[in-house]
């Protein structure tokens, strides 16, 4: 039997950087590349870049488990994605999970956090937003996860390496 896991988390948590630290060590580990109505050259994480008519089409022809709309982008997890691997890992929304369960049953949810201090730092070294812009971020990221859950919660406030070994665990393939 295979698992899903969403992994999920407000932005600056660090997400993206755990998952590049633990996913090469896991050969049975399967992440899945989301589609998303973002350039290809936009950075952060690796996607395959669609025009919103083209994701328009794509959710049309029943290609995604789930889809959703955030920041002024459409993503989507393609179903196909789901079952390649005795483990999977997408990166989710923590505001679709409601619908990302009653999509994928079994689904297991990594809510990776870290104080607010830590993400207010790490926000504001990016450079990216306003001040405004990071006290928003910071107000979403204290609203709490949908109930009925299977939530796993790894803290990424201090040590990368301590996260990492706890979402290695996680991911970690079950042995026969």
């Amino acid at each position: 039997m295979s698992r899903i896991f969403a992994l999920v988390g407000p932005s600056g948590v660090g997400k993206d950087t755990l998952l590049a630290r633990v996913a090469p060590g896991l050969p049975g580990l399967h992440v899945v590349r989301r589609v998303v109505t973002r350039a290809p050259a936009a950075g952060g994480e690796d996607h395959e870049a669609v025009t919103q008519a083209e994701f328009e089409d794509q959710r049309r022809a029943g290609r995604f488990a789930l889809h959703w709309q955030a920041h002024g982008l459409h993503y989507g997890i393609p179903q196909a994605e789901l079952t390649r691997a005795p483990v999977t890992v997408f990166n989710g929304s923590r505001k679709h999970l409601a619908a990302a369960a009653a999509a994928i049953p079994g689904l297991e949810v990594i809510h990776v956090t870290a104080t607010r201090a830590a993400l207010a730092a790490r926000l504001a070294a990016r450079g990216r937003e306003t001040a405004a812009d990071i006290a928003a971020r910071l107000d979403r990221a204290a609203e709490p996860l949908p109930p009925g859950l299977c939530v796993h919660v790894i803290d990424n406030s201090g040590d990368l390496d301590t996260a990492a070994a706890a979402l290695r665990a996680l991911l970690q393939p079950v042995r026969a």
